[in-house]
């Protein structure tokens, strides 16, 4: 930065140079202060009052964006930004700039009819790892240079492998030479140690299986379905991957409060010790629908479903993981969702305030589970569930994708990461 040099004057003439020195300084004090004068007056005269903070007051914004890819609404969408999100402006401004500048390429390396490129399969409860391997390749954001790439994906699926019979340990050997080959044969790892480069896995044994290959756990984005603090996940550079078990069964639910009698709601395995104390402390209550085991669908075509059309609040115990595909099905049917898991860095998580949709407790809470749920209050329940239906579409996938859905949730977040990525 250069260094301000102090005024220079010209002592010439028969003025002594100390006076000349002093009708300077005088000269500019004077200019100073009427020109400080004249702004401040100019500034009363035109300037508006200063707005009112109220705290409690958090007016809705509304916001209309153009999307001539969005052919649900005719393309225009009208869309409002709560204060579902942390952010509403930031959010809004950053998509905006996400959709106009990101590019990711995609590795061309492997043979799409093993373990490579395309997705398994569109359905079940691991669907979101084939609809991101389908959507990337839908979207704007794929470029076919690599030189304009902000980051890297590496196009390996742990549910392909799963889907053909191999072995966790075959998996890991598989999986770390892949990595190693696109380390070899492109320069793009090296140049961030492969900082600018992600994956993408639901099926938990995907997680086991590159967490044997070290430098993916440590330097690439892991975008995941089972993202625990409890294992080697890091919130600030992985990415939560929502769970969605699609096609849907039915509609989507909303904006149908009178239906919903039903207190709470749960059916699924014992397959975790959180899932068999909610099980055995609740199965016998009258309030909380809560059976110990799935719903025989002998007893009726789409029964399970049916119930979260009637239910406030459906809880969502963790599994074998922390994550349950039953939050998106919550979500989805317009019921409530009751977060009973630990450990758990939800989906959109830094995007979303998720307690103003979902009700978020610890596992020990699921003792006074039903008193935390009946002190919930019916205008309390009213927002909540008004909310979830604002937030419907980032939990849903679609092939092409559509604004704001799961597929650009997700892309935002990988936005968001690479930004920070500095070397």
């Amino acid at each position: 930065m250069a260094t301000a040099k102090p005024p220079q004057f010209s002592f010439s003439g028969g003025a002594p140079p100390l006076c000349s020195l002093k009708g300077s300084i005088v000269s500019i004090a004077v200019i100073t202060f009427f020109s400080l004068f004249y702004l401040s007056l100019n500034s009363l005269r035109t300037s508006p009052p200063s707005p009112v903070l109220v705290e409690h007051i958090r007016p809705t914004q509304t916001i209309v964006e153009d999307d001539s890819n969005d052919q649900s609404n005719g393309g225009v969408e009208s869309d409002i930004f709560s204060d579902v999100y942390h952010s509403p402006e930031v959010f809004r401004l950053n998509y905006e700039e996400m959709e106009r500048r990101f590019k990711v390429y995609i590795y061309p390396d492997g043979d799409p009819n093993t373990f490579y490129q395309t997705p398994r399969k569109l359905t079940g409860k691991y669907a979101s790892e084939g609809y991101f391997f389908q959507n990337i390749r839908e979207s704007r954001f794929r470029t076919l240079d690599p030189e304009e790439a902000d980051l890297f994906f590496i196009p390996i699926s742990c549910h392909k492998m799963r889907g053909k019979g191999t072995s966790y340990e075959n998996m890991t050997v598989i999986v770390h030479d892949y990595v190693d080959s696109l380390i070899a044969k492109y320069p793009y790892w090296n140049r961030t140690l492969g900082a600018d480069h992600f994956f993408v896995t639901c099926h938990d044994v995907g997680v086991r299986a590159t967490e044997g290959v070290e430098l993916l756990v440590k330097n690439a984005i892991r975008v995941v379905c089972s993202p625990s603090y409890n294992v080697p996940f890091i919130p600030h550079k992985d990415v939560a991957l929502p769970q969605v078990l699609q096609p849907f069964a039915l509609p989507a639910g909303g904006n149908d409060i009178e239906n919903r009698t039903t207190l709470g709601f749960w059916a699924g395995h014992r397959n975790s010790k959180i899932r068999v104390i909610l099980a055995r402390v609740w199965e016998n209550d009258t309030e909380l629908d809560i059976s110990n085991n799935r719903i025989n669908r002998a007893t009726g075509h789409l029964v399970y479903q049916k119930r979260f059309y009637r239910t406030k609040f459906c809880i969502c115990p963790g599994g074998s993981q922390v994550n349950s595909a039953r939050i998106t099905d919550s979500i989805h049917y317009g019921c409530i969702p009751v977060i009973l898991s630990d450990y758990y860095d939800l989906p959109f998580n830094d995007i979303l305030e998720w307690r103003k949709f979902a009700v978020v407790l610890r596992e020990r809470d699921v003792y006074n589970l039903k008193q935390i749920l009946k002190d919930i209050t019916h205008s309390e329940f009213v927002s909540l569930h008004n909310n979830l239906v604002k937030v419907q579409k980032h939990f849903q996938w679609n092939s092409p994708p559509v604004k704001y859905d799961a597929f650009h949730m997700v892309m935002y977040e990988l936005w968001l990461r690479h930004h920070v990525i500095k070397y």
